[in-house]
């Protein structure tokens, strides 16, 4: 970001600008000041500035770190290309493209989340895992407003959580472990989405615990 551009740029703007450098340096620097301030120094943003938009520190950083990878999850599967595969596969790319996306940082990930499983960072982590597993979702053209909802993401955090711990260590060729140990994944959620599905559809018409104690206590009139 050039200085004119920088002294005019939102602090959001600065986050998004900042939160890759960051990143870049964070392998050698871990997610600290120094790691801030030589990002600051490669976009020429003042170091001052660059603190104020980081005022959290290390997990504000990994935030907007986690911020730019969705945006560029979003961006590697379009919603054209999306448009034209079964949800297995969009949850597949989308997921893969997140991977894609921190290949290059794997050891600033591995930082990342040993800060993140701290205990005083475990509700912001679930925070950042819930909203990024949203995203993925979201794109993948979930409209589930019922339980529905919060199982499905529930169950994708589950798997890419487990993922990145196969990724972060995985030296096969193009990611190929990971790649098994992921479809393997996406295969157990098809297979208990189709069941949850069989059983929704037998008991639909079963009576309702829930009515019938609630009539119990509320008679009709």
């Amino acid at each position: 970001m050039p200085a004119a551009a920088a002294t005019d740029a939102t602090i959001d703007e600065i986050r998004a600008t900042l939160a890759p450098l960051i990143a870049d340096n964070a392998a050698f620097d871990g997610w600290t000041n120094a790691a801030l301030d030589a990002a600051a120094d490669a976009a020429g943003i003042d170091p001052d500035i660059a603190a104020l938009a980081f005022g959290g520190g290390a997990v504000d950083m990994i935030d907007a770190w986690f911020a730019d990878v969705d945006r560029q999850m979003t961006e590697a599967v379009p919603a054209v290309a999306l448009g034209r595969m079964k949800v297995r596969a969009k949850i597949t790319a989308l997921v893969e493209a997140r991977l894609a996306a921190v290949a290059d940082n794997r050891e600033s990930l591995r930082r990342a989340m040993a800060i993140l499983a701290m205990p005083q960072n475990v509700v912001r982590a679930g925070k950042l895992g819930w909203r990024s597993v949203d995203t993925m979702w979201r794109l993948a053209g979930d409209t589930a407003t019922d339980y529905n909802h919060y199982t499905k993401r529930a169950i994708l955090g589950g798997v890419y959580a487990a993922t990145v711990t196969v990724f972060l260590d995985d030296e096969s060729e193009d990611w190929a472990d990971t790649r098994a140990f992921l479809a393997r994944r996406i295969e157990g959620i098809m297979r208990f989405e189709k069941a949850k599905a069989g059983f929704t559809a037998r008991t639909v018409n079963l009576p309702s615990f829930s009515r019938f104690i609630g009539r119990l206590r509320y008679p009709a009139v």
